[in-house]
């Protein structure tokens, strides 16, 4: 059986936890930051933990993580 090829698109933008969770980084910081509120802006550059709908998702696309 060949091996099973990762999606680079994903592995790019996911990383994932021991515990099989997927952390990303926010939307929405590319461009316009002026208009954002240093608030806002502090938010935006936490991560955050991918949705429980998307673990399939995740788990096909990374197979080896």
């Amino acid at each position: 059986m060949p091996k099973m090829k990762t999606k680079k698109a994903v592995a790019k933008r996911i990383r994932v936890t021991k515990n099989k969770k997927g952390i990303r980084s926010k939307g929405g910081t590319g461009h316009l930051m002026s208009s954002k509120s240093s608030k806002r802006k502090r938010q935006l550059k936490r991560k955050a933990v991918c949705s429980s709908a998307d673990k399939a998702l995740i788990k096909n696309a990374l197979p080896y993580s």
